[in-house]
């Protein structure tokens, strides 16, 4: 009995199933990287979530262009307010934006507050002291 037809068809299996392994571990390889770019990723997204969720309290209050007086001064004490840590006086808005610290424009500033917190875009956070609203 001749076995070398058999040994011949027993050889072609074993390249096929060759060929067929190193194309599966070269997947394997290929997909083990995309799993380690996602990973990544999720990792990058659960940093950004949390700290988003950590300065969820520091985003800026909006308050609809349409909503504010028509005066420049406006937009600008909003923007020190989202820049503010805590309440402030009206020297301390005054001083952020930059206006001489005269008794007329202390005075200024705080009635622009209180018509801002007439507004309720602001809040009185005391006597004196304003806050923007949570």
């Amino acid at each position: 009995m001749n076995v070398q037809p058999l040994l011949d068809a027993l050889g072609i299996q074993e390249d096929a199933a060759g060929a067929t392994a190193d194309d599966l571990r070269t997947q394997i390889g290929e997909l083990q990287a995309r799993l380690r770019e996602a990973e990544i990723h999720l990792e990058h997204l659960a940093i950004t979530r949390k700290t988003v969720t950590a300065l969820a309290d520091r985003i800026p209050a909006r308050a609809d262009s349409s909503d504010l007086p028509e005066h420049p001064d406006y937009p600008r004490i909003l923007a020190v307010f989202n820049e503010a840590t805590g309440p402030l006086r009206a020297r301390d808005v005054c001083e952020a934006l930059d206006h001489e610290l005269l008794p007329r424009n202390i005075e200024g500033t705080r009635a622009k507050l209180k018509r801002l917190v007439k507004l309720d875009i602001i809040t009185k956070a005391g006597t004196g002291s304003f806050t923007r609203k949570q």
